[in-house]
């Protein structure tokens, strides 16, 4: 283990990222904490003034280089899927899903896989409002009660899809950009046992945990569906045109297309999360032009605005966090601070290692818990940058594999903090059911918390 000598700059680091954690631990955004903490290190490390505002500017450039991809395609993809409700190939799409349901049982996995399914294509936000609209009626109609539904809808796709995030790749590259690894695949690769082992384990315990519910409150449920089945009585037909078929057809057999170019021109990170985004923006394009006509120009512009809107929305606050985690990787250090610099986490990881022996297990503890508070606030993504660089810190120190550090974190953090687990940050799935955002965070809690313990002793072995 090479000697680190510690300096003032990596204390006050220290200081600064326990005041990150406290921030989320108290469900308060964190962006001027990472931003007083650019400018407090920028000083002591540089001793200007000026060349600490530069540095602060540096570090939000040098995160938003890392990340204008992620950004591109999300904004993409969530392009295409606006199309797609306008010239309603979505509800072709759903459709044969909702044939599907014929009890309660099947409903809930059918709903919460077509749920899985669109989000791991156009993220978890949109699909909530397209599978809510299209899926969660005729779920509810086939015996599920409401909050079963919302249930299914949340843990499979805010859950499942958006911490394994296996097509878009945004969760896995941004994790393994701060925990030092090549790809996105350093990630998935490695941590695949812990997303399928997180994803059984809570999606059994919530199942079971409903059905004993369903059975204690039969009459509850009974009424329920009636209400949605008279409804559904009344509801009125949808008249779509011929490209809504076609492009139901031709969507889903281009992205099969792409998932089997992946694995046989052998396509990772920026090359794989390329082939989404442009395919996506030609879907985008091609459905607007053939539903639109003479409008197709305005409404491509219209579709792109409104993409970019969405991922610069999510990614704004993420840009200023990431631009002070990347201080702790030796390499986007230099960028920020300068050629002489040193990865401020990682120096102090060493540190830690020489001073104190660290074994697999409290470090895997570590890693979830911190994941798990990085998540309060909220956004599943915001924790990303520090648990990756925890991975990075922690997993030579203990001779663990640092992607499987690096999934265990990102699992926790995007579980927690993705819309499971805190009722603010599972207000869109409440609210398009129509449940209190507080009773579904109830109901995950059990579920979530066994499959976090579970997945975390699987780590443990991993490492």
């Amino acid at each position: 283990m090479q000697e680190v000598q510690l300096t003032l700059v990596h204390w006050i680091y220290v200081a600064m990222v326990l005041v990150v954690i406290a921030t989320m631990a108290l469900r308060r955004d964190t962006v001027l904490p990472c931003i007083v903490g650019l400018f407090v290190i920028g000083l002591a490390y540089s001793g200007s003034l000026v060349k600490t505002i530069q540095i602060m500017f540096n570090a939000l450039t040098a995160a938003g280089a890392e990340f204008i991809g992620i950004i591109t395609v999300i904004s993409l993809v969530v392009a295409m899927s606006k199309a797609m409700t306008d010239v309603g190939t979505d509800y072709l799409i759903m459709r044969p899903a909702a044939k599907l349901m014929v009890n309660a049982n099947v409903a809930f996995f059918v709903l919460g896989i077509a749920m899985m399914i669109v989000a791991w294509f156009v993220w978890p936000s949109p699909a909530v409002a397209l599978i809510g609209a299209l899926l969660l009626p005729v779920a509810v109609r086939a015996g599920l009660p409401v909050i079963g539904a919302a249930m299914a809808m949340n843990l499979f796709g805010h859950g499942i899809a958006l911490s394994s995030d296996w097509i878009i790749q945004g969760a896995p590259k941004l994790t393994a950009q701060f925990a030092g690894l090549p790809d996105a695949s350093g990630v998935t690769g490695p941590g695949a046992p812990l997303f399928f082992t997180m994803a059984i384990v809570t999606i059994g315990t919530a199942f079971y945990m409903l059905r004993k519910d369903m059975a204690k409150n039969k009459s509850k449920v009974d009424a329920e569906v009636l209400a949605y089945q008279q409804a559904a009585a009344s509801a009125e037909v949808r008249k779509l045109s011929s490209v809504a078929y076609v492009s139901a057809i031709l969507i889903p057999l281009v992205f099969i297309i792409d998932v089997i170019a992946m694995l046989r021109l052998d396509l990772k990170g920026g090359d794989a999360t390329a082939l989404i985004g442009g395919t996506a923006l030609a879907m985008m394009a091609l459905m607007a032009f053939g539903e639109f006509k003479g409008e197709a120009l305005e409404k491509v512009t219209d579709y792109v605005r409104d993409g970019f809107m969405f991922g610069i929305k999510v990614f704004a606050p993420v840009i200023v966090i990431g631009g002070f985690f990347f201080l702790g990787s030796e390499g986007t250090a230099k960028a920020i601070l300068g050629e002489n610099a040193t990865g401020l986490l990682s120096d102090l990881g060493n540190a830690l290692a020489a001073a104190v022996p660290l074994s697999k297990a409290p470090v895997a503890l570590i890693q979830m818990i911190v994941g798990g508070i990085t998540g309060l606030d909220g956004s599943g993504f915001s924790g990303l940058p520090l648990v990756g660089s925890l991975a990075q810190t922690f997993g030579p120190s203990i001779d663990g594999n640092v992607g499987v550090l690096a999934a265990l974190g990102q699992i926790s953090a995007v579980w927690v903090g993705g819309g499971t687990v805190v009722p603010w940050g599972l207000i869109p799935v409440a609210a398009i059911a129509g449940v209190e955002p507080m009773e579904l965070a109830r109901r995950n809690f059990i579920p979530v918390m066994l499959g976090l313990l579970v997945t975390t002793i699987v780590a443990i072995v991993l490492l």
